[in-house]
């Protein structure tokens, strides 16, 4: 059954003084596909673009180009979208025979495609995370490829603790075992980096997360609503790309709303840009998040 969906995200930078303000990167538009329709679509930038062009980046994400006015004291993007979720069973899908126990082959084919995402973004030089990694391997008998990634996902849920930060950037996946704690970003590097020690081709997923508490008082509300959220997706023979939100312990299902997708986090910033200025004339930034289910 469709589910609805209205979005609305508004960035907002402000400055002292007016500052000259360079060309911005937008990645704010969901990522379309059999079970996710983006069905209207509105951006408004304040002060008024002289330039807005859109663009495919090497993911084929959908990416506004945009060049505002200036010298301004401000830059405020409002991007609103009605969606059509189907939802994504991921559970349901059927693997390849040969996939569904760890360890599994990826076909030729499939390795030269999914190269970028099966090569680590980081080093592990002591084994530290590929240790923590293989704790998930059964050693009583075999160990379900998918299972390994439920057990991971509950994990990470249930044994760190989420930490909100507004920081650019993410931790390394050692700093978040080494603390415990981090944000939906520090927890989908994790275990991207993590099951890539193991075999698996993961990539990094920007977008938002429907959150019921917030349309009406009722059940528990999930980490990283009222900003864009953070998870991973998971290439598994005969299923496809299949969704795991560590922060939430969610997989697959219809509160994810891709946006964008990439090798590591900072492929797939919602915002960059540049900006001319002294470095105090910047007085801060404003993100915020509104995701409504119609009735």
């Amino acid at each position: 059954m469709s589910i609805f969906f209205d979005i609305i995200h508004t960035t907002h930078y402000r400055y002292a003084k007016p500052v000259m303000l360079g060309e911005h990167r937008v990645m704010f538009r969901p990522r379309g596909s059999h079970d996710l329709r983006v069905l209207a679509t509105n951006m408004e930038v304040t002060p008024a673009p002289i330039d807005i062009r859109m663009v495919q980046d090497v993911y084929s994400n959908s990416v506004a180009l945009v060049q505002p006015q200036s010298p301004a004291q401000e830059l405020k993007v409002v991007s609103s979208f009605t969606v059509e979720h189907t939802g994504t069973r991921a559970l349901d899908l059927p693997l390849n025979p040969d996939a569904v126990t760890y360890p599994f082959p990826y076909s030729d084919e499939e390795r030269i495609a999914l190269a970028a995402y099966l090569a680590p973004y980081y080093d592990d030089p002591t084994g530290e995370l590929l240790a923590w990694a293989r704790q998930f391997i059964r050693t009583d008998g075999p160990t379900g490829s998918t299972q390994l990634l439920i057990d991971m996902t509950q994990f990470i849920r249930k044994v760190m603790r989420y930490q909100a930060r507004f920081d650019e950037g993410v931790q390394s996946p050692c700093e978040t075992l080494r603390w415990g704690s981090g944000t939906c970003r520090d927890f989908a590097t994790l275990m991207i980096e993590a099951i890539r020690q193991l075999g698996y081709a993961a990539r990094f997923v920007t977008g938002y997360l429907y959150t019921p508490w917030l349309d009406a008082a009722e059940g528990a509300p999930l980490l990283g609503a009222g900003a864009t959220h953070a998870w991973l997706q998971v290439y598994m023979p005969g299923a496809g790309w299949m969704p795991f939100d560590p922060t939430n312990n969610l997989i697959g299902g219809t509160d994810l709303i891709r946006v964008g997708v990439a090798r590591h986090a900072s492929g797939a910033s919602p915002v960059s840009g540049s900006w001319h200025g002294f470095p105090g004339d910047h007085l801060g930034m404003f993100v915020d998040v509104q995701v409504k289910k119609r009735t």
